[in-house]
């Protein structure tokens, strides 16, 4: 297989900031600026994440006016979350072969274009096309972003206080989305797009001054890997998606589904064999970094489902608008901001796996107790509570396992490293809400067809057609409510099994992460 080469440059003999080919950031840039430069990391960050969520209220609108299909409006979600997870492992390797800030500026530049375009789109093609390009320059961004903190900010307690505000940036930008949806959607769907391009462009100016350059690796792009591993997904989601249209059986679905996987074995053929693979599997070999990616892998498909869900519900049967369905969301951001600052503060004292095994339980909690949802539940007495838990759950996750993931990677790999634990969660989001999403489809059309002789027999004894009208949206209200509690109950076990592995398998201990993930030695 054909492999592009680039090489490395050359050390610079001009350079007076200390940094060695070793990869360390110069110190002339991003370490006489921390604050700056976290500001600015978290920036792109919170951009890329919120707009996984922020075109969803927008959605019903953008096929109103585009022309978008029931079975094509789904791919406005989809088109950005493939590419960007499918891609994120060779945005990664481009840091380390190119300059981390040079990949992650042209990551935010064209992310901060593409939604341009998707603003400005007047059909279906353009719209997808747009997101697509997004999804790719989300991939570029990203991983490099975590990569800059790790490699620009020293081990220990300014780290630590990065990754915190990191990993709030990574949680609360679902919730953030929902809200700015809501808000932008009230004036036009197409704002949903625009206002990610100044915040790119702005960030991609200051990171030339304030973001310092890291030395670059020499070493391959393995576009093989990319291609089966982004295309194997993709016909794997597909596949599960296309199983709430017909059936498990459908010919269709068997053939998607079937061949995702048979690419997704191929692609990891290919990383086992590679010299230069997107997912090296040294990285997967240690423990620590093995658990926190399964349990990542575990926690996207969790809640992912749960923005889904929860946010058709509030709208749907608790008749919400978009945007205070997009305030509902709020507490969440406070949630887990809060929660993660906590955690960055604790994990100085406490072992990562006592922080994130108890954020995996209050998770489960919160999933819980969605799973009792009834039709005439409220807001206040019935959502609320279960949102804080959930969310001061995730992050009390997030911290510990972002820097579990990332702890130890040499050098070489921490760009790679850091999209491996994006792209698990991407993966896991997707694969997740296509399968959770089949799962609740079919709950609901059981449902509905269990309540549906009672309408049939209430429109034959007499009854009004406006009485029969009524008593059909009550029976699409219960089969609704009853099909996403059981996507819920499933939700709170998938956050179980994740804290029984985090318990089990997270052996790191704290003074572990305060020395860069080296074992502690005393004596």
């Amino acid at each position: 297989m054909s492999e592009d080469v680039i090489k490395a440059d050359p050390p610079d003999p001009r350079r007076v900031d200390g940094a060695a080919d070793s990869g360390a950031e110069p110190s002339a840039h991003g370490h006489r600026n921390l604050g700056i430069a976290l500001a600015l990391i978290s920036m792109a960050q919170l951009m890329v994440v919120l707009d996984g969520t922020i075109v969803n209220i927008a959605l019903p609108h953008i096929q109103t006016d585009l022309g978008f299909t029931n079975a094509s409006l789904p791919w406005v979600v989809n088109a950005y979350a493939l590419a960007f997870g499918g891609l994120l492992l060779l945005g990664g390797r481009m840091g380390d072969i190119l300059g981390r800030r040079k990949v992650f500026i042209f990551g935010v530049v064209l992310f901060g274009v593409a939604s341009f375009l998707g603003g400005i789109a007047q059909s279906e093609t353009m719209l997808l096309a747009s997101r697509i390009l997004q999804g790719v320059g989300a991939a570029a961004a990203s991983p490099n972003a975590l990569a800059l903190i790790t490699t620009t900010f020293p081990a220990g307690k300014e780290r630590n206080r990065a990754m915190g505000v990191y990993a709030a940036m990574s949680g609360a930008g679902a919730a953030v989305g929902l809200i700015l949806g809501g808000a932008l959607t009230e004036a036009s769907w197409r704002w949903t797009f625009f206002i990610n391009t100044p915040i790119g462009l702005i960030v991609a100016v200051l990171a030339l001054r304030y973001l310092g350059e890291s030395a670059r690796q020499t070493g391959k792009f393995d576009l093989p890997g990319a291609i089966t591993g982004t295309v194997g997904l993709t016909s794997l989601v597909y596949g599960l998606t296309h199983a709430a249209q017909s059936s498990w059986s459908d010919a269709t679905t068997v053939a998607f589904i079937a061949a995702g996987v048979v690419l997704i074995a191929v692609f990891l053929t290919i990383e086992a064999r590679s010299r230069h693979a997107l997912m090296p599997f040294r990285i997967l070999a240690n423990r620590t970094r093995g658990v926190s990616f399964f349990v990542m892998l575990i926690v996207g498909a969790a809640l992912f489902s749960m923005f889904y869900f929860l946010g058709i519900f509030i709208q749907n049967v608790m008749g919400y608008s978009a945007l205070k369905t997009g305030f509902a969301f709020l507490p969440f951001s406070f949630g887990i901001v809060v929660a993660a600052q906590v955690a960055s503060a604790l994990i100085a004292r406490l072992d990562p796996r006592w922080i994130a095994g108890a954020g995996t339980l209050l998770a489960a909690g919160g999933m819980f107790g969605f799973s009792q949802l009834e039709v005439d539940s409220t807001y206040l007495t019935h959502v609320l509570p279960y949102i804080l838990l959930l969310s001061f759950g995730m992050g009390l996750l997030f911290v510990p396992l972002t820097l579990t993931a990332v702890s130890g990677v040499a050098n070489e790999d921490s760009g790679v490293g850091s999209a491996v634990l994006n792209t698990v969660q991407q993966i896991g989001g997707a694969i997740g809400l296509a399968l959770l999403g089949t799962v609740s489809t079919t709950a609901i059309k059981d449902k509905f067809t269990e309540l549906a002789p009672g309408i049939a027999k209430a429109a034959q004894s007499g009854s009004s057609p406006d009485q029969v009208k009524q008593l059909q949206a009550q029976a699409e209200g219960i089969a609704t409510t009853h099909g996403f509690t059981v996507a819920f109950m499933v939700s709170a076990f998938l956050f179980l099994g994740a804290a029984v592995v985090t318990l089990v398998g997270l052996s790191v201990k704290h003074a572990d992460l305060a020395n860069d993930g080296q074992p502690v030695h005393v004596g």
